[in-house]
């Protein structure tokens, strides 16, 4: 059978919502981009008023809200469903307020730690794709299958500048690139859970390939690694 669960990483901009959104829909398995974790906790945060620069307090909270993601449970375009204390939070969690605090809540060891066990729990029911940056190397080391999505930092600007003039926003390439490169730096040499392959990753270079090149060639690695049923 195939793997029941699959690790997806990589840098900024390499393209792991798009192409893991996909891939979990050719398998029809959860797609669980695991940033709407620490987007949940910044929100009730926001909601009641603690400051999300208070680390104890951020701790504090994310200690007692109950998050929990599922499939789509409507066909409103989301990519799965966010529960935050029972309340579907899908589409709240996307507001500019959270946008402008979800990295200081992401960056605190203790919610990293709260938050790593959930997702593995969320894991552990199987057929899920679970993107993120620490995913391989952190969350889930025991994953049946990692991938290291990459490109080359050039690649990833003019896919975002490109992506971003679609929506009507005109932004320098330059800027752009410049941006990438510091947040490459910046996951890179972060102290807890640093950005990085794990060691048995299959790296994937999606330098010049389509999304639909990517997608096929992660399916082949998915049936590449089947798991032998025991017995």
């Amino acid at each position: 059978m195939l793997a029941s669960i699959i690790a997806l990483d990589g840098p900024a901009s390499s393209g792991k919502s798009t192409v893991g959104v996909l891939l979990a829909g050719r398998l029809n398995y959860l797609f669980f981009d695991t940033g709407v974790m620490y987007r949940a906790v910044t929100l009730a945060a926001l909601r009641r008023s603690v400051p999300t620069a208070d680390e104890s307090a951020v701790t504090e909270l994310a200690e007692t809200v109950k998050i929990d993601v599922m499939p789509p449970l409507f066909n409103d375009g989301r990519q799965c469903t966010v529960l935050l204390d029972g309340g579907d939070v899908t589409w709240d969690i996307r507001a500019p307020e959270v946008d402008g605090s979800v990295s200081q809540v992401s960056a605190y060891r203790r919610v990293r730690e709260i938050l790593t066990d959930e997702m593995r729990a969320i894991a552990k029911r199987g057929r899920v794709v679970m993107v993120g940056r620490d995913i391989g190397t952190v969350v889930l080391p025991d994953a049946e299958l990692k991938i290291y999505l990459d490109a080359s930092a050039e690649e990833r600007a003019r896919r975002r500048h490109t992506e971003l003039a679609e929506r009507g926003i005109d932004k320098p390439y330059e800027e752009i690139l410049a941006a990438i490169r510091e947040r490459d730096r910046f996951d890179s040499s972060r102290e807890h859970a640093p950005l990085k392959p794990a060691p048995d990753a299959r790296i994937v270079d999606t330098t010049g390939l389509s999304v639909g090149q990517v997608v096929s060639h992660l399916l082949l690695l998915v049936k590449a690694v089947a798991i032998q049923p025991s017995g």
